[in-house]
């Protein structure tokens, strides 16, 4: 579940291996460059990725952050 906190949306994702949750950062970031809306990504721990979003020019969460993350939740 994604939490919204401190203007932000985020979520931690864990994966089987490493070349799974890279493979996950890759799709995501085909993904932000269609939408022309760049996450904050985080891959740590060899297989867990963390996703942060917020729309950076309006220092809040806005429905792009929303639709961002719901395509994320798709990829998996």
């Amino acid at each position: 579940m994604w939490e919204e906190k401190n203007n932000t949306l985020s979520k931690e994702f864990v994966f089987v291996s490493f070349v799974n949750a890279l493979s996950f950062v890759n799709a995501i970031g085909v993904l932000a460059e269609e939408m022309q809306h760049h996450p904050d990504i985080l891959l740590h721990d060899y297989n867990h990725v963390r996703i942060t979003l917020t729309t950076h020019n309006a220092g809040i969460v806005t429905d792009k952050d929303r639709v961002l993350a719901q395509k994320i939740d798709e990829i998996i």
